[in-house]
């Protein structure tokens, strides 16, 4: 699995919502200076964020982005589906029917088993862990 674009900048933006945390809202233009990615990209990710449950909208004046739920309770796998769809190391272990080898292939277990170990670990990594590493990073500067 190769993490896009898409998944390294959302996981950034997502950091910074997180280290936000309670000060209202976040313009997508303040993250977008923040992390130098372009707010017009910003916007498309946060489409995928807001419709997988993790982020919300606020309109007006005090507008921006808040995360929908604690920063504890969203980890890495929850945000890397959002952006970039299922962990697939290999096509056949999402869709075994690509492949005619998949039910006699001894490696086709072996990708399983790698997308499993993936996916326990980015299941465990939250937000918040993210977000004290990130402010652990800027003192050490």
């Amino acid at each position: 699995m190769k993490v896009s674009t898409r998944g390294r900048y959302g996981l950034r933006a997502m950091i910074e919502l997180a280290k936000d945390g309670n000060s209202g809202a976040t313009p997508l233009r303040i993250i977008a200076e923040r992390q130098d990615i372009s707010e017009q990209y910003l916007e498309q990710l946060f489409v995928n964020l807001r419709n997988a449950g993790l982020v919300k909208s606020v309109r007006g004046a005090n507008g921006g982005y808040l995360l929908k739920e604690s920063a504890e309770e969203i980890t890495v796998r929850k945000i890397l589906i959002a952006l970039e769809g299922p962990i697939n190391i290999v096509d056949c272990v999402a869709d075994e029917s690509l492949c005619d080898f998949s039910n006699k292939c001894a490696t086709h277990e072996l990708w399983i088993e790698l997308r499993e170990q993936i996916e326990d670990l980015l299941g465990n990594i939250t937000l918040e862990d993210l977000r004290q590493r990130s402010i652990k990073l800027q003192k050490d500067k």
